[in-house]
């Protein structure tokens, strides 16, 4: 099992993720792309780089906005599997 961030270690993982806030223990984060195209593009980049590492994001997507969430389940919280994602999604942007 993944063992869960501390409120310190989630603090320092925030400092390092750009774009990225805590959000009722989830880490989140609001993309913009110029249209659904993009939206799109990056929600299918992601969703392989989920799937390497077996860790899937929480997300909406409406037009060019693309929400996303992240959190461990089976560990109640932020887990590095979740900074992991979040690195890995900012790269693609």
């Amino acid at each position: 099992m993944t063992e869960k961030f501390t409120d310190g270690q989630i603090m320092d993982a925030l400092m390092e993720l750009d774009g990225w806030t805590l959000e009722h223990g989830k880490l989140t984060r609001n993309f913009k792309f110029a249209n659904f195209i993009q939206a799109f593009g990056f929600m299918t980049s992601a969703a392989i780089e989920a799937e390497k590492i077996n860790h899937h994001p929480e997300w909406f997507n409406i037009y060019n906005k693309v929400n996303v969430q992240l959190v461990t389940h089976s560990a109640n919280g932020i887990t590095h599997l979740d900074v992991k994602l979040a690195k890995k999604m900012n790269d693609l942007v």
